[in-house]
C-alpha cells in the first residue's frame, strides 16, 4: 500500500487551465473518490496522477517517490477506463494475461497470476471466452482483473460503471470495493454519479472548475456541506436565504421569508458576521411533517404536488411564496393537498452557507 500526494498542482491546455494548485492526499489503502460535474478536472487529475499528463506546475509522490515526470509504465499503476478496451480477438485468460507478457514475466509465473486474478472477480469459469460472449458485466470483471494482475501500486479508475445498466452499477459497485480492500489497494475513482460515491467510497473531494471545494467522509460532505455548490451537487436540498440574526461557536439563528432556523455553520473557519447574508440548506429527507407547530424550526404550509414511491413520497411544500421539497418516509400524508400541516427539522440538520 501507498499514499498518494499531491502539492499545488496546476495543469493547462493552452490558455485554459484545467487545474490550480491543487493539494490533495489519499492515504494507503484507501478508497478515494473523485466527484464533480463533467469539466471539472477530475479526469485531467486522474490522468495526471496515471502519467498520461504531466502538470505544468506541482509534484506527484507515490509514498515517498516523485513520479511527477515518470512515464505510465514505470509507475506500475492498474488503470481502468469507462470502455473496457479488451481486445477482441483474444480469451479472458488472454486479456489479463497481456500486461505481464508485456513485462516478459516468466510463462508459469503468468499462469499462477492470471489464475489467481480471474479467481479474485470471480471469472474463472470464462477463462476460455472471447470478450463478446460475456455480459457487460462480466467485460467489466475482466478490465479489473486485467487491472489487478500487474499487482499496482494504485489502482486508478475513470468511471468504469458508466457503459453498465443500474442492476449492474449497484453489483459491481459492492464488488470493486471488496475487490480493493481485499488487495489492500490504494484506489482513486473518478465519477459523476453520487450515489456511487457515497456508498463505496472512505473518502472524496468535490471539484468545480479545477478546484477542490470540500474533501471528507461520505457522511460529512453529505450532512455537512462547507459550500453551496457541494450542497447543491451531493443530493437534493432546499435552500433558504436568510439573515444572521445571531452566532455562538458553530451554532447559528437565521432569520428567513419562511421563519427562524438554527443551525450549524456548513464551514466554521468562515463565520458570518450578525446581519450578513446567508442560505439555509435542509435535506428535503430531514423534514417532519405533523399536524402541531413544533417549538422551533418549524414552518406551516400546505402540501401541492407529490410524487408516490412505495417507501418514500416528494411533497411540494408550499409555505408562502416558498416552495420546499419534502420527502416522507412510509408516507402518511398522501391526499392533504387542502390542509395546514407543520413541517419541521433538527437543528443539526440545518446547516447555514456563507457566500
Amino acid at each position: 500500500m501507498i499514499a498518494i500526494r499531491i502539492e499545488n498542482l496546476t495543469k493547462r491546455f493552452g490558455s485554459a487551465v484545467a487545474l490550480h494548485g491543487l493539494d490533495l492526499k489519499v492515504e494507503a489503502g484507501e478508497l478515494f473518490f473523485l466527484l464533480g460535474p463533467s469539466g471539472c478536472g477530475k479526469t485531467t487529475l486522474l490522468r495526471s496522477i496515471a502519467g498520461f499528463y504531466i502538470p505544468d506546475e506541482g509534484r506527484i509522490f507515490f509514498g515517498d517517490e516523485e513520479v511527477t515526470k515518470l512515464p505510465p509504465h514505470k509507475r506500475n499503476t492498474g488503470m481502468m477506463f469507462q470502455s473496457y478496451a479488451l481486445w477482441p480477438h483474444l480469451t479472458v485468460a488472454a486479456n489479463v494475461a497481456f500486461g505481464l507478457e508485456e513485462r516478459k514475466v516468466p510463462t508459469a509465473e503468468i499462469r499462477r497470476r492470471v489464475g489467481e486474478a480471474l479467481e479474485s472477480v470471480r471469472m474463472s469459469a470464462y477463462a476460455e471466452r472471447k470478450p463478446n460472449q460475456l455480459s457487460g458485466g462480466q467485460q467489466q470483471r475482466v478490465a479489473l482483473a486485467r487491472a489487478l494482475v500487474v499487482r499496482p501500486r494504485c489502482l486508478l479508475l475513470d468511471e468504469p460503471l458508466s457503459n453498465l445498466d443500474a442492476k449492474l452499477r449497484l453489483e459491481m459497485r459492492s464488488e470493486i470495493r471488496r475487490v480493493c480492500k481485499e488487495f489492500k489497494l490504494t484506489t482513486v475513482y473518478v465519477t459523476h454519479d453520487q450515489k456511487e460515491a457515497l456508498s463505496i467510497s472512505d473518502r472524496m473531494a468535490i471539484l468545480e472548475s479545477g478546484h477542490i471545494l470540500q474533501v471528507g467522509s461520505p457522511r460529512d460532505v453529505y450532512r455537512r456541506p462547507r459550500r453551496k455548490t457541494v450542497a447543491n451537487f451531493i443530493g437534493d436540498t432546499d435552500f433558504v436565504p436568510g439573515t444572521v440574526r445571531s452566532l455562538s461557536g458553530e451554532s447559528v439563528v437565521v432569520d428567513t421569508p419562511v421563519g427562524v432556523f438554527t443551525g450549524l455553520l456548513g464551514d466554521p473557519t468562515s463565520p458570518p458576521a450578525v446581519g450578513a447574508s446567508v442560505t439555509v440548506s435542509i435535506r428535503p429527507e430531514c423534514w417532519t411533517l405533523s399536524e402541531r407547530m413544533p417549538e422551533r424550526n418549524g414552518v406551516r404550509g400546505r402540501i401541492g404536488g407529490s410524487t408516490y414511491l412505495g417507501e418514500i413520497a416528494q411533497y411540494d411544500f408550499r409555505v408562502g411564496e416558498t416552495l420546499l421539497k419534502v420527502y416522507e418516509l412510509n408516507p402518511r400524508h398522501l391526499g392533504q393537498a387542502s390542509t395546514d400541516l407543520y413541517a419541521s427539522v433538527a437543528p443539526e440538520d440545518v446547516v447555514i452557507l456563507t457566500a
